[in-house]
């Protein structure tokens, strides 16, 4: 510990989790003197940091390493290599040694990762050290499977009061992945001498996870909006089963119209949702593209402030960008050509990271808007205006926030500032929004989930926010905000929408 100490920052909460038995990643805030590699988590306040945890682990470091640099054994969006033959067929490129051993490996499982956010543990990965330990729920639930999210995929099973999620199984876009998939229900099924009778699945129709569950016919199958599924896996570990108002921030989920959602706020019970409100659609010029190129969505919301004038704003990132794509782009969104519509957090993040010059491209997922939230600022109080409709399902417009933003950069604002005002914007605009609702509705329970609420920023600012303003706000302690989330709530919903039906 006392190395630890010498390049992060240790609260007694960090100590305990770090030597606990599960030994997970943990994320701690670096020391202003970080002493490793700058190329250690770049751009980034925390660093995650793990303890020996196996025989192995400890001869690696006996010779008083300061610290060893480790990712895991596979490439990008392929499973972990789990025998010597297959680390040497797909990693000989990227690696210059390897150091093999005579125990096989039978299952994969990575490395569990949790951080401190406000006094509590939060997993943004469950997975070695916690599965196949279950999720205690309050009622008992039929026999059910549920098939979790397309990213970040876990799977859950179910018996009585015990819901037993998988350990991290990645991203279903690719063969290997999928076989892991397979592999991994028939094992949770095997040791826990469990038969599904119901088996949950997203609503979208092109998910691999959504494959697998047409092809199992001796089940009933139950499909479930990606959204509200969020919501319910934070009321089943909070072992609440009233009505919630349901914050689901998230990049992508299929919502029920067809449409990408993910700046939700739902009226959620178990078996059913509304739609209260939700960030206005804003085109995603280029589809995916604009995902792994958060500068297009910048584009987007700038021309959905200002039309073709955004030209005439003063700001550096556009000077930065090939003018023939930029004018390709726009085109694209005047015509509405390959530009769905999405009414995303994640995706608004993005656009704000990529105007104020913080990324214009990712290298992975989520990177744009960690990016903005490492370098926020404490507000100052200070806010941007922000306005919604007065529709029966509420739209909240972007423009304001985003006119907002830029003048603060055509005034010399540091990036810092703003996105210091943009997160305090978000967390009372979404508070006043509750307070609207709870007088529409009387509820005062307050869900948050999805992956935005990885965002230590916003989760504990709005948690604060929320509190103030007298609501009960449910967290996530025990599964992750993100997608690896997400199966718990597949299969609570199932289980109540099967029995509604009977």
């Amino acid at each position: 510990m006392e190395i630890v100490r010498q390049f992060a920052l240790l609260g007694q909460e960090n100590e305990v989790l770090l030597q606990s038995r599960q030994r997970p990643i943990v994320l701690l805030e670096k020391k202003n003197d970080y002493a490793l590699a700058r190329g250690v988590s770049p751009k980034n306040r925390t660093v995650g940091v793990m303890l020996p945890y196996t025989p192995l682990h400890y001869l690696l470091v006996k010779d008083h390493f300061t610290a060893l640099v480790m990712t895991s054994g596979n490439l990008s969006e392929e499973p972990i290599a789990i025998n010597n033959t297959d680390a040497f067929d797909r990693l000989r490129d990227i690696a210059d040694y390897f150091l093999v051993h005579d125990r096989d490996i039978y299952l994969r499982s990575d490395d569990s990762v949790v951080r401190i956010v406000d006094n509590k543990q939060r997993f943004l990965r469950r997975s070695r050290g916690y599965v196949p330990a279950p999720i205690f729920l309050k009622s008992r639930l039929k026999p059910i499977i549920a098939c979790g999210a397309e990213l970040k995929n876990t799977v859950c099973l179910t018996r009585g009061e015990h819901a037993f999620l998988s350990q991290h199984i990645g991203d279903l876009e690719n063969l290997a992945t999928y076989e892991f998939f397979e592999m991994t229900i028939a094992h949770l099924k095997r040791i826990l001498s469990i038969e599904p009778e119901i088996i949950a699945h997203d609503m979208h129709p092109d998910y691999l996870s959504t494959r697998y569950a047409m092809e199992q016919n001796r089940m009933m199958r139950i499909e479930v909006q990606h959204h509200h599924a969020h919501i319910v896996s934070c009321m089943a570990e909070n072992h609440v089963e009233e009505p919630v108002i349901g914050l689901s921030f998230d990049g992508t989920g299929y919502g029920s119209d067809g449409t990408i959602w993910g700046g939700e706020v739902l009226i959620a019970r178990l078996d059913r949702f509304e739609r209260a409100a939700h960030l206005a659609h804003t085109p995603m010029p280029g589809g995916a593209a604009a995902i792994k190129e958060p500068w297009r969505m910048a584009v987007s919301y700038l021309y959905g402030a200002y039309g073709k004038d955004f030209f005439n704003r003063r700001l550096p990132f556009l000077g930065k960008l090939n003018q023939s794509k930029l004018n390709i782009l726009v085109e694209m969104i005047e015509k509405d050509f390959n530009s769905p519509g999405t009414s995303s957090l994640g995706r608004f993040f993005d656009g704000i990271a990529a105007m104020v010059g913080i990324r214009s491209h990712v290298a992975f997922e989520g990177q744009a808007a960690m990016e903005l939230e490492m370098v926020a600022e404490a507000s100052s109080g200070d806010l941007y205006e922000y306005a919604w409709s007065s529709e029966d399902t509420i739209q909240i417009d972007p423009r304001p926030i985003t006119t907002g933003v830029v003048m603060d950069i055509e005034k010399g604002v540091t990036p810092s500032v703003v996105s210091g005002k943009f997160h305090a914007t978000l967390m009372a605009m979404f508070a006043d929004l509750c307070v609207v609702i709870r007088k529409e509705t009387g509820i005062s329970h307050v869900a948050l989930s999805g992956g935005c609420f990885q965002n230590a920023i916003l989760l504990s600012g709005l948690s604060k926010c929320l509190h103030d303003k007298g609501f009960h706000v449910l967290t996530h302690e025990k599964v992750p905000a993100n997608d690896g989330g997400i199966a718990l709530g597949q299969a609570v919903i199932a289980d109540a929408i099967a029995r509604r039906t009977g």
